[in-house]
């Protein structure tokens, strides 16, 4: 939807209230033009109705307006004695067009000083609950998100199962560009599994500023840039193409920035010709085979072995990402593939029952199809890639034949339709072509990042589907609040206590604040009762 699209709209819309409310605005004692100017008709109307000018605002704040329109069709009409339940219905089911039968079919008086309190106890409950989703609507859209980390793709940093907040204004907050949604969830409405929201409308990208960039080595939140899932925790629903701001979720570490030069050797990132320092938190996994005298999973009641490291392996060496891939009961072995840090594999490789331990990798010019761009003329695979650059806003890149691939996506989509530009790479011999005309030199709309997993040989990332542009960026994760490990035994042992509010980044070893806020909890409590009777011992 382009700007002047939406000024058309709002255009419209501001035809249809003016029909609509013109004769109420004189009978409220207002000027029948001030019914029709827009912006400043809304201020008027929040004085008509008693409510505060500062409401007007949230009518042109997307997602939140979609709540505060019935309200304010409901406080019109009462405003105007139209207060019974039939009134109130009517001014919702029609969408605000009962107003009309008020405006020009009824002898409706103006009541100047209503009052505000809701007459039964059950309209107070309405009206809290309401006013309460409408400010968590305004702190999850612009201020802070939760987010639940879906796969192991970041352990031993971030761990599935963990409940984070993701901070919106790090990064800047993106306006919703799906104008019609269902307020503070994602792209599937919970218990009832259905999409949350409309197609359409569909309103620019837009941003506020943020207070810092993306540093490399950030960890981000941000949506999916190429198939999105229907429901990212049930990926065997399969795949659906989404609107930009509802595509699914994803978390990586961002290990290159505009305009870095980036390689992966033997999995090990390099920027600029230098392999990438990590934060001290970070710990990198690759897969190994283990063989070994013993099982190093659990067994369920019946003894089938599950896909889950023991309380053993889990405790001592740090294991959480193993699997059974072979079992020889003539030779007493097991053979697993595991994700292991280089400090689980050396207490791994030392362990008496274990018979060998080897790092699963491939040959460095070795073509793995899904490796992007998923062209045959780049012999690359997730340990060896690249070198590529990192595309940066501003900076332009020649154009051949033998690099289109790697753009293709770029220009076609992330500037091309997804901000309503049909954009169209062909190939002509040598020759590459935009729209019919040769190509030679493209110049970058917007910053590019790389995203990987420290769990890189299970890690879904830019290795599969090339760069993140900035529009696709959600926030930064700032805060664990709640770490629940499924696969604990008893319902104590499921939470994980020393992970319980500790911050996502920084250096040295987690620090759990839980202490302190149970603290702080504590207090207020005590603070609350003394003067909870301190006030009924006045009223006495």
């Amino acid at each position: 939807m382009t700007f002047t699209t939406i000024l058309i709209l709002i255009l419209i819309v501001q035809i249809i209230h003016f029909l609509g409310t013109w004769k109420l605005y004189k009978k409220a004692g207002r000027k029948i033009w001030e019914a029709a100017l827009p912006i400043y008709n809304a201020i008027i109307l929040m004085k008509i109705i008693n409510r505060p000018s500062w409401w007007s605002l949230l009518l042109f704040i997307p997602i939140i307006n979609l709540i505060m329109f019935p309200v304010i069709w409901v406080e019109t009409l009462r405003s105007f004695g139209k207060n019974n339940t039939t009134d109130t219905l009517l001014g919702v089911v029609t969408l605000g067009m009962y107003i009309y039968y008020v405006n020009y079919t009824t002898g409706a008086t103006y009541i100047k000083d209503r009052s505000l309190k809701p007459k039964t106890a059950a309209g107070e409950w309405i009206s809290s609950i309401l006013f309460a989703v409408v400010a968590a609507t305004i702190i999850h859209t612009y201020v802070l998100q939760p987010f639940t980390i879906p796969t192991s793709s970041l352990e031993k940093t971030l761990l599935v199962g963990d409940f984070l907040f993701v901070s919106k204004f790090h990064y800047g907050a993106r306006t919703p560009m799906t104008s019609v949604s269902f307020p503070m969830v994602h792209d599937t409405i919970p218990l009832l599994r259905k999409k949350s929201y409309l197609n359409k409308p569909q309103l620019p990208y837009l941003r506020f500023p943020g207070f810092q960039e993306i540093k490399r080595n950030d960890i981000v939140v941000f949506n999916w840039p190429t198939d999105t899932l229907i429901d990212i925790n049930r990926p065997s629903k399969g795949f659906k193409v989404k609107p930009l701001d509802k595509k699914s979720n994803y978390v990586k570490r961002c290990v290159g920035i505009p305009g870095d030069e980036l390689e992966i050797k033997n999995g090990y990132v390099y920027i600029n010709g230098k392999q990438n320092s990590l934060p001290d938190r970070a710990k990198l996994q690759f897969r190994y085979k283990i063989v070994s005298k013993s099982s190093f999973v659990k067994r369920d009641n019946s003894g089938r072995y599950l896909n889950q490291p023991s309380a053993f392996v889990s405790s001592h060496f740090d294991i959480s990402d193993i699997y059974i891939s072979d079992i020889d009961r003539n030779n007493k072995v097991i053979t697993h593939i595991a994700q292991l840090t280089d400090e689980a594999y050396q207490k791994v490789k030392n362990n008496p029952n274990v018979i060998k331990v080897e790092k699963l990798t491939v040959e460095e010019g070795t073509w793995n199809q899904s490796t992007f761009p998923q062209d045959p003329k780049f012999k690359w695979n997730t340990k060896f890639f690249g070198p590529i650059t990192i595309p940066q806003a501003g900076k332009s890149t020649e154009i051949t034949i033998e690099n289109i691939a790697l753009y293709k996506r770029i220009i076609e989509v992330y500037e091309g339709n997804e901000i309503g530009i049909e954009n169209k790479i062909s190939l002509s011999g040598t020759q590459v072509k935009l729209n019919g005309e040769v190509l030679t030199e493209y110049t970058f709309l917007q910053d590019y990042y790389w995203m990987m997993g420290d769990n890189r040989d299970n890690s879904q990332d830019a290795r599969m589907w090339g760069f993140v542009p900035f529009n696709h960026v959600v926030g930064k994760p700032v805060f664990i609040w709640m770490s629940w490990d499924s696969n604990a035994e008893g319902l104590v042992n499921k939470i994980r206590w020393e992970r319980l509010f500790t911050t996502v980044g920084g250096e040295g070893k987690p620090v759990s604040y839980f202490k302190y806020f149970v603290i702080l909890l504590g207090i207020w409590f005590v603070f609350d009762f003394f003067r909870k009777r301190k006030e009924k011992a006045q009223n006495h």
